[in-house]
Formats: structure tokens, C-alpha cells, sequence
């Protein structure tokens, strides 16, 4: 990427938060295993487990998307993908969950045998995906 490269990935602040969360949700799980609760530790437990995969993919991946003026990246589970502009379809998708509407912005290669669409919402870009989609379109060459 070149010097004006922009990047989004998920707030520290949260990160951090579920970092506590989780050792939060293991030390829990310990003290009820000690009075013998066992329903209360496994529920405990599992919850440091998932906060702890949600802490450590928030950390890992940093940053999430990367943007310049030749193309974009990525990071995924899977590796780091890089996109040229003319590689790429971006659109804001919206969706009614649990009462409220969601914005995510989707990543879709136009090669069709491709089938690596990255979808990217609030949590993992750290702004809301209709201002990073404007950003990405300013930095998009014409």
C-alpha cells in the first residue's frame, strides 16, 4: 500500500473489553467450580472461551481492511487478500436483525470463481460501514 492508505479494524477499546471479559468469565468459572456448581462453571466456562476467541481474533487481525489508491486489503482467518480496485464489487447491504436495522459493507471479488465474499459490519471495521464505503468510493480511481 502506498503513503495515503487508510485502515479500519475493531476499536481497541472493545478488544480490550473482551480481553477482560474473558479472564473475567475464567476466573468466574474456577470460583464456581470450587462450591461445586457445576451448571454455573460450564456456563462460565464457555463463555471465557467464546469471549477469549473474540478477544484474540479482534487482536490478530488488526487491521481488518486496509485501503489505497491501488487497491485494498483484507485480513481474514484464511490470510491476508489483496484487491486491486478493478478486482472488487463494494455495496452496503442492510437487514433487519432483532428490531433494528444492520449496515455491513461487502468485499465481493468479480473473479466468478472466486467465492470469497468478506463481509464487514461495525464491530470489525470500528465505524460504521456507510462512512468507511464512502471513503473507500473517494479512494477508488475514477
Amino acid at each position: 500500500m502506498d503513503n495515503s492508505a487508510r485502515s479500519w479494524a475493531p476499536r481497541a477499546g472493545l478488544v480490550g473489553a473482551g480481553w477482560v471479559l474473558a479472564v473475567a468469565a475464567a476466573a468466574g468459572a474456577v470460583l464456581t467450580g470450587r462450591f461445586g456448581d457445576r451448571p454455573g462453571t460450564l456456563l462460565l466456562a464457555v463463555a471465557a472461551l467464546a469471549l477469549l476467541a473474540a478477544a484474540l481474533h479482534g487482536t490478530l487481525l488488526r487491521p481488518r481492511l486496509t485501503a489505497g489508491s491501488t487497491g485494498l486489503r483484507v485480513r481474514t482467518l484464511g490470510g491476508t487478500r489483496a484487491f486491486g480496485w478493478s478486482e472488487v464489487r463494494l455495496t452496503l447491504s442492510t437487514a433487519r436483525r432483532f428490531g433494528r436495522e444492520v449496515t455491513v459493507l461487502e468485499v465481493e471479488p468479480l473473479d466468478p470463481e472466486s467465492s470469497d465474499l468478506v463481509v464487514l459490519g461495525w464491530t470489525e471495521l470500528g465505524a460504521d460501514p456507510r462512512d468507511v464505503h464512502e471513503e473507500l468510493l473517494a479512494l477508488r480511481p475514477a
